[in-house]
């Protein structure tokens, strides 16, 4: 299927955006491009011509309420709401601010249901009421995966947090590595291209720093991003971060807003860009 100019796949679904600030719809321009990168897809919709599959709208703006129903008297296509009204709109609504992670999920509330695989892709998703109530990500089948998926390496002493790692990465298609020590992230390192690290400080043996200062000095991995797993946040321990050359922090637990925040930053992908 064609749509403004790309091709649609199984389980992409169209979003039109109505109302919002510059600010919001900045905020909204790299979510959607985030979300091509996962399973099922969110792409904006651009065509007035053509009804869109859901709607996210912004329900402080009173054009962008009377413009949805305008638009929706006769396609009864489900909604997504930000702000406090729902206006008796059926589907998920959203308290500002718009948070990445809560939005996937209302996104994928309204094309499949609870504890189940994601629908067939219909010309009118129904609308579902409530969201989905577990943190289990759903990993995409392998032919939906992105080609040539970036390598990830995550490394942490703590199976928590790895599992933690690999249920938050698994839907966007990244091929990911863990290592349990120091050591082992210095010898996968040593044999594969890792597009991003994400790396424990406080570890047994090499400590994460040094394996930061280990990885950086390799030519081979000049554009490898390193991002610090540390539940200390001091301006020592940031500092000590920066001279061992490491491009960022997580602070552990780990939000997964700030998770998502740094998959855009410093795993860049050829993904559509809306203005």
């Amino acid at each position: 299927m064609l749509f403004a100019g790309i091709i649609m796949e199984e389980n992409t679904y169209s979003v039109e955006v109505l109302g919002f600030s510059q600010t919001e719809r900045a905020v909204l321009t790299s979510i959607f491009s985030l979300s091509a990168r996962r399973s099922p897809k969110f792409v904006r919709h651009e065509q007035i011509s053509k009804f869109p599959d859901m709607y996210l709208v912004d329900t402080a703006s009173e054009q962008a309420i009377a413009s949805f129903k305008e638009r929706n008297a006769a396609h009864h296509a489900p909604a997504v709401l930000i702000g406090d009204n729902d206006y008796n709109i059926a589907g998920p609504i959203l308290k500002r601010p718009m948070q990445w992670a809560k939005l996937f999920k209302a996104f994928d509330t309204v094309v499949a249901p609870p504890s189940a695989e994601p629908l067939a892709k219909s010309p009118h998703p129904a609308p579902i009421a409530s969201l989905r109530q577990d943190e289990q990500a759903i990993p995409p089948p392998a032919d939906r995966m992105i080609r040539d998926a970036e390598c990830v390496l995550v490394v942490d002493d703590n199976r928590t947090v790895r599992e933690f790692m690999k249920i938050k990465l698994a839907p966007f298609g990244f091929n990911v590595d863990y290592a349990e020590s120091g050591e082992q992230a210095v010898e996968l390192s040593q044999g594969k291209h890792y597009t991003c690290v994400f790396l424990d400080v406080i570890m047994p043996g090499i400590n994460g720093y040094e394996v930061c200062k280990i990885i950086k000095s390799r030519k081979s991995a000049r554009k490898t991003s390193v991002v610090m797993l540390t539940s200390k946040d001091t301006p020592f321990d940031k500092i000590r971060g920066m001279m061992a050359g490491c491009d960022a922090y997580l602070t552990k637990p780990v939000d997964e807003e700030k998770l998502l925040e740094t998959i855009v930053k410093f795993l860049p992908q050829k993904v559509v860009r809306w203005g």
